[in-house]
């Protein structure tokens, strides 16, 4: 248990020397210098800002239970997340309720669920209207961003959903704006046909982040100005992004890491299929996708039409070193250590004396990541089976 001594050795990630780390209640004690034998490294675990489901399970299904979200839980330790964020989408108010507070519920009767969850990311109701950049979102439920809606909302748990993604081309967005990141709730701009001057209000009023850049558009868009353009432009906004080398090629991934560098972050944006063996599905968005070997999702009988992110966050970070747009102590940084600094958890020492144990040891196999254990909180959770 965590408040036992736990050490482990390996080959510190951005260092690429060996090193001893003592864990005790949970926190980092001491890092050394040690000569190890083996190929094994060590990083921070990841944090994945927007996990829509895993594994056939679905945050947005009312049908969800309980007991469901801790077998996601064990699900992406098995991919090095240590820490995520269930992402509620656009849906009428009576089955947002029911839903956050599901999440909730199992919050505060599970122990591994309470520590590997700090929030819910509530993407919608106050997106575009607009065919292309609202996505899969349901249009009957799209509204304008409302305050003592959102309040009533977030009260119901407690003031547990820490961040909502929103446009800012309503009317009276950036009050909303102001009214959110006053009570502490991240602001990040997604799912948006806002104008120049839009966005640059809604980061004055204390927007922090652009969700998804890149996706969740308009298929064809203004030259100059868009509102990709004048998202990149922000310096104020960070900007995550789904790298499984579907959703944006190489070449927009190049740019928005030269632009924003350590404000690009790394998430899975994953639905309930992620995980799932390659297949034909019926999805809750989308109806009839199909899945390929290569890990791509989309509409069945469509392959240019994506029907959403089918990989974890440890695929992302793969897929944009494969692509040679980071090195893989920069992708893994992305991944971990930056969007939890955004979101102000102690995660964001990474691996420091004083920091959470939530450590991943894994192998590197042509570059390539793979996990061989997850720790979180000072308690190995996950350790992969060798035959």
């Amino acid at each position: 248990m965590a408040n036992e001594k736990l050490v482990i050795e390996g080959i510190h990630y951005k260092e690429d020397c060996g090193v001893r780390i003592e864990i005790r209640d949970g926190m980092i004690e001491s890092i050394e210098p040690a000569e190890v034998e083996n190929e094994t490294y060590l990083a921070p675990g990841f944090v994945d800002l927007q996990v829509n489901g895993y594994m056939g399970i679905d945050f947005n299904s009312l049908a969800t239970k309980e007991s469901e979200i801790e077998r996601v839980c064990y699900h992406l330790l098995e991919q090095g997340v240590t820490s995520f964020y269930p992402t509620v989408i656009t849906n009428s108010y009576e089955s947002l309720v029911k839903l956050v507070c599901m999440i909730s519920s199992a919050i505060s009767k599970n122990e591994l669920v309470k520590k590997m969850i700090p929030g819910i990311h509530l993407e919608g109701p106050f997106l575009s209207m607009e065919d292309g950049p609202r996505g899969a979102h349901h249009l009957d439920y799209i509204k304008q961003p409302d305050w003592e809606f959102f309040k009533r909302l977030n009260e119901s748990v407690n003031g547990l959903i820490k961040i909502v993604t929103l446009s800012p081309e309503w009317e009276h967005a950036d009050e909303f704006i102001k009214s959110a990141s006053n009570s502490g709730v991240l602001i990040s701009i997604g799912h948006t046909n806002a104008t120049s001057e839009q966005i640059q209000r809604a980061v004055k009023a204390g927007a922090k982040m652009s969700t998804h850049l890149g996706n969740g558009a308009h298929v064809k868009l203004p030259r100059h100005p868009n509102y990709l353009w004048d998202q990149l432009a922000e310096d104020d906004l960070a900007a995550t992004v789904i790298a499984d080398g579907f959703h944006l090629p190489p070449s927009v991934l190049k740019v928005i890491e030269k632009v924003k560098n350590e404000k690009m972050l790394i998430i899975s944006d994953s639905v309930a299929l992620a995980g799932l063996p390659a297949g034909d599905y019926i999805a809750s968005v989308g109806g009839e996708v199909t899945l390929t070997e290569e890990g791509r999702l989309h509409l069945k009988g469509e392959p240019r039409l994506l029907a959403g992110s089918a990989q974890s966050i440890l695929w992302g970070v793969n897929r944009i070193v494969q692509m040679g747009i980071t090195d893989l102590p920069t992708a893994i940084d992305k991944a971990s250590v930056l969007p939890s600094t955004i979101m102000k958890l102690n995660q964001a020492k990474g691996l420091q004396v004083g920091a959470p144990a939530d450590c991943v040891l894994y192998e590197k196999h042509n570059e390539w990541m793979e996990v061989v254990e997850t720790i979180k909180a000072g308690d190995v959770l996950y350790k992969k089976i060798t035959v």
